[in-house]
């Protein structure tokens, strides 16, 4: 039996949301792609109930799986997932052009959105989830499908008792959809370029209903991923409350040219439905499985910025793990990178020759450190309410106490400032202190919400605080007694759709004036106009810390959770023990 399209409820309203001419102008057929043809095997299709979804709890939701004919259990099948269920007369697409050998063997799962069933549905109405699971920013939807939906395909098996068994490559692995389920499918992605590599988006839905509109910037300023991407829109598609559908897929498709990403288009004259999208989806499925299995690639992008930091082909790197939650990455004038294990109240040493070896035991609750133009590490020791200094041979002497702090940078006329959260659940705002050389110290601003990460700039005339609990990094005007003023929410940063805060950190500069800030969206790098040109993800994403070190000091490092990583760059980071330089100044 042939299954039935899924229409569902949201899709309707938009429908008719259009003016009479949009719905009208569509003339696009199916191809002999769409139809079925003689002496093709066909594929079954399967349909499954998922009720026990934890990432998105008390959600009901059908979904169906397409196995093709030619499939066989020992060799694990590429996967095509799509949201709102089969639209696009997709198995019989499937049936022909893997029959034909321009697709492999692909196994497709149709999910629908999920819905909260009233406790009464004659007196309530249900929760519908779709523009929740489908519209938002983030991972939840991705970790779903990645940890709940494909998993479950994998406990069932087909018609005649054979097990399903697909691809864990993101190589192998496409997903797509149609409106809210285009940007759910481009979300997935980009999210999760390990799991999907493929994306076909139709009238896709890159607009104000939960945050879409950003994805072009987002674009413009990460680092390319590896994802191809299929855009299909028409003319005559949505101009509503939340955007012009038209429009953003044509934004989208210019943010993803200068990006570097490899992408291609369809655009007709058509309105927010599936018609052109069905006309085109065997072309579409041919172009994003094409020269598979070559690999996807990402880049070269057209960002200046990124392309004055990053080398081509230098990569993350695991330098070492096995800790609990790696903090307080520190260079020396050898370029040699300390960091503290903080739960463990250990520090260690990472040798020019890429060696790691204990160099203290016991940091006292070690947590951020920096060393200081008299080679000491100076370190906070929160266990003690103490900041110390560290010698060669590790042993420490007590420059101030009373406060915990948190982070610390050491300037080059040997004056410290420490952030000190204040974490006591009093509700009272955090501290900056400055510490000089002969032990005096004072609380020389108050007022941010969460301070964290600490640095100077390049010239060391400004201080740079990262406030943790909101989308700023404040700065300052260093006075020559060390005081501050003229304090700015300066630098604007990207905030996860998923937090309400940007979860800012560690604080570094590089010797061109650049600001690197460790956050929760990855490494966000900004101008010394304080804005974000680049956002450079991390391998984890626990990311707290990081630290230009190395001989040449070109190479960043990252602390991420229990591991530490490095990667190779063109720029050399500013180091506040060595002596100021001023930076060109930024163009406005």
């Amino acid at each position: 039996m042939k299954p039935a399209k899924l229409f569902f409820p949201c899709a309707l309203l938009l429908f008719l949301s259009l003016p009479l001419s949009a719905q009208t102008t569509d003339n696009y057929e199916p191809g002999p792609d769409s139809k079925p043809q003689t002496g093709v095997p066909k594929g079954g299709v399967l349909k499954f109930t998922l009720t026990d979804s934890k990432i998105f709890p008390g959600t009901v939701r059908d979904y169906w799986v397409y196995v093709p004919a030619q499939y066989k259990p020992e060799n694990p099948a590429c996967v095509y997932v799509q949201q709102d269920g089969m639209r696009f007369e997709e198995p019989t697409v499937f049936d022909n052009l893997i029959h034909n050998k321009q697709l492999p063997v692909i196994i497709a799962v149709f999910v629908a959105p999920g819905v909260v069933k009233a406790l009464d549905e004659k007196t309530a109405l249900d929760r519908f989830n779709r523009s929740f699971e489908y519209d938002g920013l983030g991972d939840n939807y991705a970790r779903f499908v990645i940890e709940e939906l494909l998993p479950d395909v994998e406990k069932k098996k087909t018609s005649d008792g054979r097990a399903i068994k697909l691809s864990h490559d993101g190589n192998d692995r496409a997903i797509g959809g149609a409106s809210s389920g285009a940007i759910a499918a481009f979300t997935a992605a980009w999210e999760r370029p390990d799991a999907f590599t493929r994306v076909f988006s139709a009238i896709g839905t890159y607009v104000d209903l939960r945050g879409g509109m950003r994805y072009p910037s987002l674009i413009r300023k990460y680092e390319p991923k590896p994802i191809r991407v299929y855009l299909q829109d028409g003319s005559n598609d949505l101009n509503i409350y939340g955007g012009d559908w038209w429009m953003v897929n044509q934004t989208m498709e210019r943010a993803l040219i200068f990006a570097g990403y490899e992408v291609t288009h369809a655009w007709g004259d058509g309105g927010h439905n599936g018609k052109h999208a069905t006309a085109i989806f065997p072309e579409a499925m041919r172009w994003l499985w094409k020269d598979w299995p070559k690999p996807v690639q990402g880049g070269p992008t057209q960002n200046p910025t990124l392309t004055s930091i990053l080398i081509p082909g230098e990569n993350w790197q695991l330098v070492t793990e096995g800790y609990e939650f790696l903090e307080g990455p520190a260079t020396n004038a050898e370029g040699e990178l300390f960091f503290n294990d903080v739960p463990r109240g250990k520090t260690y040493k990472l040798g020019i020759d890429g060696k790691v070896t204990q160099f203290l035991a016991d940091s006292r609750k070690g947590d951020g450190q920096a060393f200081g133009p008299d080679g000491r590490l100076y370190a906070v020791a929160s266990a003690d309410k103490k900041i110390l200094a560290y010698d060669r041979e590790g042993k420490s002497k007590v420059i101030a106490e009373g406060f915990v702090g948190n982070d610390i940078v050491v300037a080059h006329n040997g004056n410290a400032y420490v952030t000190n959260p204040l974490t006591d659940n009093s509700g009272a705002l955090s501290n900056v202190w400055l510490i000089k050389p002969n032990g005096e110290k004072r609380i020389v601003d108050t007022g941010v919400r969460f301070a964290n990460g600490i640095t100077l700039s390049p010239d060391q005339t400004l201080l740079y605080v990262a406030d943790s609990r909101a989308h700023w990094v404040y700065s300052y005007v260093i006075q020559p007694d060390g005081g501050l003023q003229f304090k700015q929410r300066y630098y604007w940063l990207h905030v996860p759709d998923t937090a309400e805060q940007s979860g800012a950190d560690g604080l570094r500069v590089d010797r061109d004036g650049r600001l690197y800030v460790a956050t929760s969206m990855g490494i966000q790098v900004c101008d010394q106009a304080g804005r974000v040109q680049s956002i450079i993800p991390t391998p984890n994403r626990r990311l707290s810390n990081l630290n230009f070190g190395g001989k040449d000091f070109d190479t960043l490092f990252a602390t991420c959770g229990d591991k530490l990583y490095k990667r190779k760059v063109k720029v050399k980071g500013a180091q506040a023990w060595a002596a100021p330089l001023k930076p060109t100044a930024p163009r406005l």
